[in-house]
């Protein structure tokens, strides 16, 4: 049985510290392990950089074997597009290097190594399977006051689908179109949460044949190799327990673009009062998978009984067999700063009836403890923080190519159509 070199071993959330100057001699820099040093190729002593995107190591060998493809997401970086890493469920959201209006998205030279990487990952031949090519992610952390030279391990694994989505990079430019493409991340359970680089390093050894490369493949890579797309959800990351996220993981970084936005919706809602209809485009968004979620309507202040706008979500197929539930929301537009208050959430649940689900969208941010009853009492809310808000906010700007105080001028103009004080109940009827 192979060993793992403990010093070949990297976990998600890892970090390193990172610029294509550093020496492959150096394995420390400031207390962080070297990423030039700890992934660069020691047969060839090639550098192993992460300074576009989508990286693209040659390929090595008779077998033209491609060692890995390395995906790289910036979130504090000015894009028309948001990187999703929720890697605790075993996905990733990645968006495409085309930005140029006019240009087909396959033309990008990231896109293009992405979607032949695409062809790896969904063909039906085990044996085709076995030469594909495992993505690894890493993206920029979010690090008080250290905000470059550093890129953080979120695992590795397959581009699951593509699509193709219309975007606009600033406000002035025309669309373009470009593909995200959605992965997944699979498990590493079977080795104790830890990734061993000497399977890369084994990819890229022109002396070894690919079954002697399989030696050191993750075992839910050999599943998926084995059994393919049908094995995906058996073989992903899933966390059995739900995280709690710190305050710094709630609010954006001090200084980012997040951080400006956020401030400007505070601002825009000085009295407080017409936040609901932000609060519900939000919530639309982030329930909105696949068409699923239909708009209501916001209630007016002062008299919504504490009910702020009213959703509903439908799940199955439509007509007979499908479900639909409410969804009750509740907005606070709250000191950034300060944790929202438990009894705020308390009194949303106990408005709840059987089969709703609660929403409860704040500009703040929620404490550890409100997070801990959330979960260890199974309530159904949902918990939207104020750094999501910015980053939907953000996407409504890029989508209609305006600054985010027009674009919150433009949900605001749309207040007085959406107030209604009709019955939650009524939208199981329609």
């Amino acid at each position: 049985m192979i060993k793992p070199d403990s010093d070949r071993l990297v976990r998600i959330g890892d970090l390193f510290r990172y610029a294509s100057t550093f020496s492959t001699e150096d394995e420390i820099v400031d207390g962080h392990r070297n990423w030039v040093a700890f992934a660069h190729d020691r047969v060839s002593e090639k550098k192993i950089l992460l300074e576009q995107g989508i990286n693209t190591p040659a390929p090595v060998g008779r077998q033209n074997r491609r060692p890995c493809v390395l995906v790289y997401s910036n979130p504090q970086k000015d894009l028309p597009w948001r990187d999703s890493f929720d890697v605790d469920n075993g996905h990733v959201r990645y968006f495409g290097d085309n930005k140029e209006a006019g240009k087909k998205p396959d033309s990008a030279p990231g896109n293009a190594a992405m979607l032949s990487l695409f062809e790896e990952h969904s063909g039906p031949d085990a044996s085709a399977r076995m030469l594909a090519t495992p993505l690894i992610f890493l993206r920029n952390p979010q690090l008080a006051n250290r905000p470059k030279g550093y890129r953080e391990f979120m695992g590795f694994g397959v581009i699951r689908s593509v699509e193709m989505v219309s975007q606009r990079k600033t406000n002035n430019s025309g669309a373009f179109t470009n593909y995200v493409f959605n992965c997944v991340v699979l498990s590493m359970a079977e080795e104790s949460e830890t990734f061993d680089w000497a399977w890369i390093d084994a990819r890229r050894n022109p002396k070894l044949n690919d079954d002697e490369v399989s030696l050191l493949a993750p075992k839910a890579w050999k599943e998926w190799v084995k059994s393919g797309s049908s094995s995906l959800e058996r073989v992903k990351r899933r966390v059995a327990s739900r995280r709690i996220l710190k305050a710094i993981d709630q609010k954006p970084l001090k200084g980012s673009k997040e951080s400006a936005t956020l401030q400007a919706i505070y601002d825009f809602y000085d009295k407080k009062s017409r936040f609901e209809c932000l609060a519900a485009l939000v919530a639309e968004r982030l329930l909105n998978v696949g068409g699923t979620y239909d708009r209501g309507w916001v209630t007016a202040a002062g008299g919504d009984g504490g009910k702020d706008f009213i959703g509903r979500l439908r799940a199955g197929a439509s007509g007979f067999g499908s479900a639909n539930l409410i969804v009750l929301g509740q907005a606070k537009c709250e000191k950034l700063n300060s944790p929202t208050g438990g009894n705020h959430i308390a009194r949303t649940v106990a408005r709840l009836k059987r089969g709703w689900l609660g929403v409860y969208v704040t500009t703040s941010y929620f404490s550890e403890a409100v997070q801990r009853e959330v979960i260890e009492d199974e309530y159904p809310i949902m918990l939207v923080n104020g750094l999501q808000i910015a980053e939907v906010l953000q996407l409504f700007a890029h989508e209609r190519g305006e600054s985010v105080e027009q674009c919150l001028i433009w949900i605001d103009s749309q207040y007085e159509e959406m107030l209604s004080d009709r019955r939650p109940e009524e939208l199981l009827l329609e």
